[in-house]
C-alpha cells in the first residue's frame, strides 16, 4: 500500500499532546480529520470542470495514520456493482473478482486511494494545517466540557482575569496540574462585598457547563449560590465531613433587593448523635469555624439554627436571633403560621426590610406572619381562620358535586 510520508510525525503528536494537554489519541483523531480535509481540498482542486461534490461526498473516505512508519494512507469504502457510475463510491464486480472470486454484488470493499506525495500538493498541506488547528481546539473544548460537566455542583478555586460588560471572567482548573480554563461570573452571581481586582482569588460554585455558540463550552460559576455556603461549612466542620452533623436546608440572600440590606444566609443543621451540638459544631470555639466562612464570603451574616421535625419549633429557631413567645400553626395544609413575639422583638423578628422573616420562610417552607403578642386577639384570629376554612370548603364543594353529577349522567344526555 502506498503512503504519504510525514517525517517527525511521532514527535509532532507527542509535542502537541504535551503542549495542549491532550491525550495522544485525541491528537491523532484531530490529525486524521485534518488530513482527510486536506485530501478533499486536493480532490476538489483536481476537478476544476465544475464537478459538484455533495456535502456527504467524502463520507466513505477515511485516513489511516501510521505513527510507526510516520505517514498516512487514504482509504475508500466502495460498493460492488455490475456497472460503475461513480468510481469514488463504486467498483465493478468483474474487477473485484480478479482478486477475490467469492465477492458478490452489494458487498463493500476498502481500497487504498492514497494520492502521490508530490500530487498531494502545497494547497492541500496548507488546508490540513488550518483544519488541524481548528480540530485541536475542538478536541480541547470537548475534553473541557466532559471534564467540567462531572464537576457541576462543586466548588473551584478561581482567579480574576478580566472584565466583560458586567461579568467577571475567571480562570479555574479542575485539579492539580491541569490547565486553567475561563469561567464567567455573571453580575447576578457576584457578591456586593467582593473586590474583583485582577488576579484576586476566590472560591466559586460551578453552576453549569453549557455549549457556547462560538467559544466552545462556557463555565458559569457563582459566588451567590447556596451550594458555596454548604461547601465552606463542610470543608471547615469535620463533623459535617464525617456525617455526624448534616445540613438540612439553606436559605441565602446574597444579593438583597435593597442596597441598604446586606447579604445574609440561614442554615439549618441537625444530628442523630445525642452528645453532639450541631449548631456549636458549626460555630466552633469562640466562633472560629463560622468566622472562616464569613471571611470567605466577605462579611456575609450567617445564622446557624437547629432543625426540628416539629414545625413550630423549627419556625421559632429559624427566626433567630429574635425571641419567639409562641408559634401557632393556623393552617397546616397551606403551611401558614402566626408567630407571636414581644413588642421589643418585632423589628428583630421581621428584620431589616423583612429579610429575617423572608429567609425564615424560605428555610422552613412555611408562610410566616409576625404578630405582637400583646395585641394578638386569639378569639378574633380563630374566628377569621374558621371563616377562611369554611369559605374554602364551600368553594371546593360545588366543583366536586358537579363532577360527580357529570360522571352519573347517561351518555345520551351529555
Amino acid at each position: 500500500m502506498s503512503i504519504v510520508s510525514l517525517p517527525g510525525l511521532k514527535d509532532l503528536i507527542d509535542n502537541i499532546s504535551r503542549e495542549r494537554n491532550l491525550p495522544r489519541h485525541a491528537v491523532q483523531a484531530a490529525l486524521r480529520e485534518a488530513l482527510l480535509k486536506g485530501y478533499e481540498r486536493y480532490r476538489r482542486a483536481q476537478r476544476l470542470d465544475r464537478f459538484h461534490f455533495d456535502e456527504d461526498y467524502f463520507n466513505n473516505f477515511e485516513v489511516d495514520l501510521d505513527v510507526e512508519e510516520e505517514g498516512f494512507r487514504v482509504l475508500a469504502t466502495k460498493i460492488i456493482v455490475e456497472e460503475v457510475s461513480n468510481p469514488d463510491h463504486q467498483i465493478s464486480l468483474q474487477e473485484v473478482q480478479e482478486v477475490a472470486t467469492e465477492a458478490t454484488l452489494g458487498d463493500s470493499v476498502v481500497l487504498d486511494v492514497t494520492p502521490d506525495q508530490r500530487e498531494f500538493g502545497r494547497m492541500a498541506a496548507i488546508q490540513t494545517k488550518q483544519v488541524l488547528s481548528q480540530k485541536l481546539r475542538d478536541q480541547q473544548r470537548q475534553i473541557i466540557q466532559e471534564e467540567f460537566e462531572d464537576l457541576e455542583g462543586t466548588v473551584l478555586q478561581a482567579r480574576v482575569l478580566r472584565f466583560e460588560r458586567q461579568s467577571v471572567i475567571l480562570a479555574v482548573n479542575s485539579g492539580f496540574n491541569q490547565p486553567e480554563v475561563e469561567a464567567e461570573l455573571l453580575s447576578r452571581e457576584q457578591l456586593p462585598n467582593d473586590n474583583y481586582r485582577i488576579n484576586a482569588t476566590f472560591k466559586v460554585f460551578l453552576k453549569k457547563v453549557r455549549e457556547g455558540p462560538h467559544r466552545g463550552p462556557q463555565l458559569i460559576v457563582s459566588r451567590a449560590a447556596a451550594g458555596l455556603v454548604v461547601y465552606l461549612f463542610a470543608n471547615e466542620v469535620p463533623e459535617i465531613e464525617d456525617e455526624v452533623v448534616r445540613i438540612v436546608a439553606v436559605a441565602r440572600e446574597a444579593n438583597p433587593p435593597s442596597r441598604h440590606v446586606g447579604p445574609r444566609t440561614k442554615i439549618a443543621v441537625d444530628t442523630l448523635e445525642r452528645d453532639v451540638d450541631p449548631v456549636g459544631a458549626c460555630i466552633g470555639a469562640r466562633g472560629s469555624r463560622i468566622q472562616v466562612v464569613v471571611n470567605e464570603l466577605r462579611g456575609e451574616k450567617i445564622d446557624v439554627i437547629r432543625w426540628s421535625p416539629d414545625p413550630a419549633t423549627y419556625i421559632a429557631n429559624a427566626l433567630s436571633p429574635a425571641r419567639v413567645d409562641e408559634v401557632r400553626l393556623v393552617n397546616t395544609d397551606a403551611r401558614q403560621a402566626h408567630v407571636l413575639v414581644a413588642e421589643d422583638q418585632l423589628s428583630l423578628a421581621i428584620g431589616k426590610e423583612g429579610q429575617n422573616v423572608r429567609l425564615a420562610a424560605r428555610l422552613t417552607g412555611w408562610k410566616i406572619d409576625i404578630k405582637d403578642v400583646a395585641k394578638y386577639d386569639y378569639a378574633a384570629e380563630y374566628a377569621k381562620i374558621q371563616a377562611q376554612q369554611e369559605a374554602q370548603e364551600e368553594y371546593e364543594e360545588p366543583e366536586s358535586e358537579e363532577s360527580e353529577e357529570m360522571e352519573t349522567l347517561p351518555v345520551g344526555d351529555v
